[in-house]
């Protein structure tokens, strides 16, 4: 089907993807869903429609095998995972192959999955075992009360992962579920089951036990709901109105969410920015994966001192993009991923320039690549009346604005009732003052979004519309465990000391927490 630098992939085989949809779980025939290719629309396979029958016994299967995996030594957990790390970049080339057919995104944007699915194994895998043991908190009384936190595994996790990360957004929660020593159902898209399939059975190869990951291919309407019954939490990423119903569902059965959601995340540039610099990290920012991307730039205020200088820079770099299918490197821009993506591009621009916005590139749909095919498209004058103003294009369309300073910059930045992500171009000293003024989750100073994603050491999430809770770093391990205190009270109890009358305790306690406060905190 594809062919790769070696020769023909061998995980795009027929007989390799028949393979994938047959370890998904059913109680008998199911009726099948088709999996189309986003360049051509040709077929990659089927998989079967999974019913919620189906959750609720690979629910039972997973819980018997996570009760085993939670008992296992961190330590072998975290071999899995460093055997996955090296799996993961050793069979690359046909991981490429594969989200790329599923979602038409170039080479390059699919190899970011592979980098950062690697990564993801290789930090938990290295800092587990540290976050997972217990660990010492302050007592009630130092030398009379000693207070142990433990993290036990919450159980099963429920993964919905949407298709345009078909790797990263599945793989990368689902690594420090299980490390922490939960099972893991995960729901993909219904457009992008095949690379879910592909992920798990690496990490069966990488030595995960039978049965503590379990892929679940269906329609979110079927499956979905009763996965979010059978879990103990849910990790979701997609729009901010699902994540809502989601959510409210979670909060019903009073079980841990964690959702990133929608965004319309700004770019500034300001006067003192390296304008070539700048130029070609709004282009990665706003295009990169045909900005079907939660954390793309869709807003873009450029200081009206060097606006003309930096537009000029920015269109010349846009004129430049190749956009077109195929497996190999040339490509700069591939295709959008489904039908319903391509209609909201286009309507949002259409509006746009219906209500008077100006296109200073792109712009058109190119069916004459293939059927979802978009031009990268730069707009200019959009006004509040506009769809592309407010809501989440999801697609190769950014809106340039022109403000006066940095203050009109970052108000514009805030008002959106969203909070992913953001990009600041200006000196670092005067980034790193300007950033945390901005209400995102991430903020980016010279750089458009990677260089927050790829610190996986450190949270990512949304603000306000844009999610709740955080993965990465030690609040994305942390998220699937219960947190237990254990506190040991040593020679007397925390009571009035017999003999002594009740109205003289407060006082003795009053003084003791006096003496108290001049102690440092002891950990």
């Amino acid at each position: 089907m594809a062919a790769t630098a070696g020769g023909r992939s061998r995980l795009l085989a027929p007989a390799a993807l028949a393979r994938l949809a047959a370890a998904v779980p059913t109680g008998g025939r199911r009726p099948t869903l088709a999996s189309h290719a986003a360049f051509d629309g040709r077929l990659v396979g089927e998989v079967p429609a999974c019913t919620a029958g189906d959750v609720e016994a690979a629910a039972a299967r997973a819980r018997q095998a996570q009760a085993r995996w939670a008992a296992t030594p961190v330590a072998d957990r975290v071999r899995v995972a460093e055997r996955y790390h090296e799996l993961v970049l050793a069979r690359q080339a046909d991981l490429l192959d594969l989200i790329q057919l599923e979602t038409g995104k170039d080479r390059r944007s699919a190899f970011e999955e592979v980098a950062d699915v690697a990564s993801t194994a290789r930090y938990y895998a290295g800092v587990a075992a540290e976050e997972l043991a217990p660990a010492r908190r302050q007592g009630a009384f130092p030398g009379l009360t000693a207070a142990r936190v433990h993290h036990h595994p919450v159980g099963l996790a429920g993964i919905i992962s949407p298709f345009n990360y078909p790797l990263t957004l599945a793989v990368s929660d689902a690594l420090p579920a299980l490390l922490a020593g939960n099972a893991v159902l995960l729901k993909p898209d219904p457009q992008t089951p095949f690379t879910a399939l592909a992920a798990a059975e690496l990490l069966a190869a990488a030595g995960l036990p039978r049965g503590l990951l379990t892929v679940l291919t269906g329609e979110a309407d079927v499956i979905g709901p009763a996965l979010v019954e059978a879990v103990d939490h849910v990790t979701f990423t997609g729009s901010t109105a699902t994540g809502r119903r989601v959510a409210e569902h979670c909060a019903r059965r009073l079980i841990g969410f964690s959702g990133e959601l929608g965004g319309k995340n700004p770019l500034i540039v300001l006067a003192d920015a390296d304008l070539d610099d700048a130029a070609a990290g709004a282009v990665r920012a706003a295009f990169t994966n045909t900005g079907q991307l939660c954390i793309a730039i869709e807003r873009l205020y450029v200081e009206d001192a060097v606006a003309e200088a930096f537009l000029s820079r920015f269109l010349d770099r846009v004129a430049s993009l190749r956009l077109g299918a195929g497996f190999g490197w040339s490509v700069d821009v591939g295709s959008l991923s489904r039908p319903a993506q391509l209609e909201t591009v286009a309507g949002h621009v259409e509006d746009a320039v219906a209500k008077g916005a100006r296109v200073l590139a792109g712009g058109r749909a190119r069916p004459d690549l293939g059927p979802l095919f978009y031009e990268p498209t730069v707009l200019e004058g959009v006004t509040g009346a506009m769809a592309v103003a407010g809501e989440e294009t999801f697609g190769p369309v950014v809106a340039v604005e022109r403000v006066a300073d940095a203050e009109e910059a970052l108000a514009h930045a805030n008002a959106s009732p969203y909070g992913l992500n953001a990009s600041l171009w200006t000196s670092p000293a005067r980034g790193r003052r300007l950033a945390p003024r901005i209400a995102a989750g991430s903020v980016n100073v010279n750089d458009g979004y990677v260089a927050a994603w790829a610190s996986i050491d450190a949270p990512m999430g949304g603000m306000k519309d844009s999610g709740l809770g955080r993965r990465h770093g030690r609040e994305g391990l942390r998220r699937y465990t219960e947190p237990q205190t254990v506190a040991v009270q040593r020679l007397a109890p925390i009571a009035p000391p017999p003999g002594l009358a009740p109205e003289r305790y407060p006082a003795l306690l009053t003084r003791t927490l006096r003496l108290l406060d001049r102690l440092p905190l002891v950990r």
